[in-house]
């Protein structure tokens, strides 16, 4: 089992590459038609409608199945031997940065649902908040390449 682990380790590695770019798009963007939607004259049910589409879309079939995919091939490298040394900094912080994510990714669900319900918060919070992802993607790449 271990040599299948490591014969595979390459492509589960590209794999969990893209999975990872397509989640950080998502928990990028998601933000972004928060503050769209936010700014929404409440009035206006037309935009509102469409930021709502776009917004459950884009959570639904992109961010959750690129969250999955991320800890399934994250979880798979982690299991071959010798890949991870556990006695450095560095897996600790992608490991705590990854919660940070996850954690992220479970807010924008809430803001989401939030949003849906026509109960949203100011433009201002949701910009502040779109910050969040660029400082643990900061974190977690600079533990990953500089392994510190």
């Amino acid at each position: 089992m271990m040599d299948l682990l490591v014969l595979a380790y390459p492509y589960v590695k590209a794999f969990h590459v893209m999975a990872v770019i397509a989640w950080m798009a998502a928990l990028f963007y998601l933000p972004r038609l928060f503050v769209y939607h936010s700014e929404r004259n409440a009035g206006q049910t037309e935009p509102v409608a469409s930021f709502v589409i776009m917004e459950d879309k884009l959570m639904r079939l992109i961010m959750r199945p690129a969250m999955i995919a991320t800890w399934l091939s994250g979880l798979t490298l982690v299991a071959v031997p010798g890949i991870v040394g556990w006695d450095f900094a560095w897996p600790w912080v992608k490991a705590a940065g990854v919660l940070g994510m996850t954690t992220f990714h479970v807010w924008c669900v809430r803001e989401t649902r939030r949003l849906t319900t026509g109960e949203p918060r100011k433009g201002r919070h949701y910009r502040i908040m779109n910050e969040v992802p660029t400082l643990l993607m900061v974190a977690i790449v600079s533990a990953v390449i500089i392994k510190f």
